[in-house]
């Protein structure tokens, strides 16, 4: 702080910028100093303070460099009024009613505002012209923000996502688009993992899909409880944006189809939906299921064929693990088989199920004859979709019409989501078509991984991971 002479009328600056972005240009703060130091100058006071408020909104009072400012007048201004400089009554406040709550609020702390803009004084006209400036911002603030999001809404329009980047993607200027979203690794490796396999059955249940994420991939998970919720959980499986559509509710807009490269396909995602309306079953991974009983659930009561639970024991010095039948009215209720016995025969059954050489050779051989199969039947599969698509086509345009001349509210509700699924349908087929033209992956690449369980099913047992030792009954036994 600079000391002043008893004599020199002593003055603060107070400078705003709302953007970080305005810190590095011409109307950044070290500008707006340089202007008001020159008045301070002119006038021949003496700088005793600066305050400053860095990327904080012209809308908003509670100002962190406006506070400190308030507090400074009220310690030093009791004796004489100090003088308060702004470059400009934008750099106060952008809206009419804050700017006059914090020009009273000034006043009371002791300080009398200037600046080398305006003339600012206590008559009528003055007090006029200083309403209308401090209106006219207020309203270049408003207008400022309707242009930003009529721009974000056009582009989003276009085909272009312009929210907080989603976990999955990460924003990527690129030649001819701008900043667009792609691919951000290893995360969206891991997320296309867990939608097709969500859709495929691979997991049964979204808890299912949560342990995954929860043990092998920590990214995902939450900073204050160090695992992914379950609702969390639930918005990436039903995200479409993974499946390169956009949606903006608040806009009003559904379906866009987004120029980013999509995780995974429109059908992959509709079986999201569909698996997602149905109710989790019942021999689901449960919440309090642990890595301490992986065939908790799966492994049936001798007795009456309900699946067994699991739990602690106390003993006298320790505790031991026990699985259990806890159904009513079975006379092995409550029985308790030890956790080793249970698990180390299922280990022994695993070992037994080790196919012959000849019975792999003939399972690779039918595989490669379904494969063979899948890839002749292309051509046919194509033609079928194309006719399914024009068929969707005349039902979509009667529809609209149908929409267009309805004067109904509810009706006219009921038509919109006829469309929206109708046009659905056809960007599935139509991706299912383009996709099917395509080169297929290779046999080795498509197969390998169920002939390698298949020959050593005991291999992903042995892992000890929860998610993974659950896979195998279910894969074996047909376990839903």
């Amino acid at each position: 702080m600079t000391e002043t002479h008893p004599q020199t009328q002593r003055a603060v600056i107070y400078a705003r910028v709302s953007s970080v972005r305005q810190l590095k240009e011409g109307d950044g703060l070290a500008s707006q100093e340089t202007r008001c130091r020159e008045y301070a100058r002119h006038k021949g006071y003496e700088i005793a303070h600066i305050f400053r408020d860095e990327g904080v909104s012209g809308g908003m009072i509670d100002r962190p460099g406006m506070q400190s400012m308030l507090r400074y007048l009220r310690k030093h201004s009791a004796a004489r009024a100090c003088i308060v400089i702004i470059d400009d009554i934008s750099r106060l406040a952008r809206g009419l009613n804050a700017h006059l709550e914090l020009r009273t609020a000034i006043g009371n702390a002791g300080g009398k505002l200037e600046s080398p803009s305006i003339e600012f004084g206590d008559d009528s006209d003055s007090i006029l012209v200083e309403n209308l400036l401090a209106s006219v911002s207020q309203h270049q603030r408003q207008k400022n923000a309707e242009q930003v999001v009529n721009r974000m809404r056009a582009r989003f329009m276009n085909g272009y996502y312009v929210f907080q980047c989603p976990i999955g993607y990460r924003y990527e200027r690129v030649s001819g688009h701008g900043k667009m979203l792609v691919p951000d690794e290893p995360a969206a490796s891991t997320l296309r993992e867990v939608l097709e396999g969500f859709a495929s059955g691979r997991f049964t249940s979204q808890v299912e899909v949560k342990r995954y994420l929860d043990q092998f991939h920590p990214a995902f998970a939450s900073k204050f409880t160090g695992e992914i919720g379950l609702q969390k959980t639930r918005e990436l499986l039903e995200r479409p944006l993974y499946a390169g559509l956009l949606d903006a509710p608040k806009w009003n807009i559904f379906g866009v189809q987004g120029k980013h490269e999509a995780l995974i396909s429109l059908e992959t995602h509709q079986k999201i939906l569909e698996r997602l309306r149905k109710p989790a079953p019942v021999d689901g991974i449960r919440a309090d299921t642990s890595a301490d009983f992986p065939l908790r659930g799966l492994v049936a009561c001798g007795t009456c064929g309900n699946p067994m639970t699991a739990a602690w024991s106390k003993g006298r010095n320790a505790r031991y693990p026990y699985y259990f039948c806890q159904t009513k009215n079975c006379a092995d209720r409550r029985r308790s088989i030890r956790k080793e016995k249970i698990e180390g025969e299922f280990a022994e059954l695993l070992e037994t199920l080790r196919p012959a050489r000849p019975v792999l050779s003939a399972f690779e051989a039918i595989l490669k004859d379904a494969y063979a199969a899948r890839a002749g039947g292309t051509r046919s599969g194509q033609k079928e979709m194309k006719a399914e698509i024009g068929k969707l086509e005349k039902k979509i345009a009667l529809v609209m019409e149908r929409l267009i001349s309805c004067d109904d509210p509810a009706l006219t509700e009921a038509y919109e989501e006829q469309v929206r699924g109708l046009q659905m349908r056809k960007r599935v087929l139509k991706e299912k078509s383009t996709s099917s033209g395509n080169t297929m992956t290779s046999f080795e690449e498509t197969y390998r991984t169920a002939i390698t369980f298949l020959e050593n099913p005991r291999k992903l047992w042995d892992s000890e991971h929860l998610i993974l030792r659950r896979i195998v009954p279910k894969l074996l036994f047909d376990l839903q």
